[in-house]
């Protein structure tokens, strides 16, 4: 775990180390498969990895998840935001795969998951939600199942969340199911980088990482990671115990 002064250094540091582990991927495999995560909470480590001395055309990747039936024009749209943030912003990748909300959400979540199955994923970049939520599987959080992708209900604290983080105007916009990466998917990464600043998740943080692992709080799987790595800075770490930090 690392505490930084603010989202800015946050940023940086975790930044630079999913550019290490990416680098040392290629150069130990000769291809890196990643997951990329959105949010406020990943502006700054996004704009850091951007900057790294990476070989993108080595690169394989996926994101955590997608509204259903959000265009991809729609300010909130996970799509346009990798677009925008990243895939505009880097030499092209060997792959990548978007997920599609505005198609048949059975019928994309096996197609991802038929993709994702070939590509082990070696670092994937993650946030916690102000409801302790990972990806969007939303508390009591599903520990088990297996697949990759899951279609999944929002809940209305998470949806409060999207809606004053500014991407709504109104709780009625947001829409109320996702495609999301599972738990069990994530926990398969190899290396797992949670970037996760801002005081309004200092609560969900403090559960994630002090309280025992549990579906109510769904971060806290991250406990049970060979390689999970926290960045917070001062304001989402106010509230772990001095142990903790």
């Amino acid at each position: 775990m690392m505490v930084l002064k603010d989202k800015y250094e946050l940023g940086i540091a975790a930044g630079k180390k999913a550019g290490e582990l990416i680098r040392n991927t290629i150069n130990e495999a000769g291809q890196a498969n990643i997951i990329l995560a959105t949010g406020t909470s990943q502006f700054q480590t996004l704009e850091q990895l951007i900057k790294e001395d990476i070989d993108w055309s080595k690169v394989v990747m996926f994101h955590l998840d997608e509204y259903i039936g959000l265009p991809v024009t729609h300010p909130a749209s996970f799509r346009k935001y990798l677009k925008e943030r990243f895939l505009e912003k880097v030499p092209a990748l060997k792959a990548y795969y978007l997920i599609n909300g505005e198609a048949d959400a059975e019928a994309e979540r096996l197609r991802l998951n038929a993709i994702i199955q070939q590509h082990p994923i070696d670092v994937a970049l993650a946030g916690v939600g102000e409801n302790g939520h990972l990806a969007f599987n939303d508390p009591p959080a599903d520990f088990e199942t297996e697949d990759p992708y899951l279609v999944v209900n929002l809940d209305e604290q998470c949806r409060m969340q999207q809606m004053g983080e500014g991407w709504f105007a109104s709780l009625e916009e947001v829409p109320a199911q996702a495609i999301s990466m599972s738990v069990k998917q994530i926990m398969k990464s190899t290396h797992i980088i949670c970037s996760v600043p801002d005081g309004r998740k200092a609560q969900a943080v403090k559960d994630s990482i002090e309280q025992p692992v549990n579906p109510v709080y769904p971060a806290s799987i991250l406990q049970l990671h060979a390689s999970c790595s926290y960045y917070l800075d001062q304001s989402s770490a106010a509230l772990l115990s001095v142990t903790s930090q």
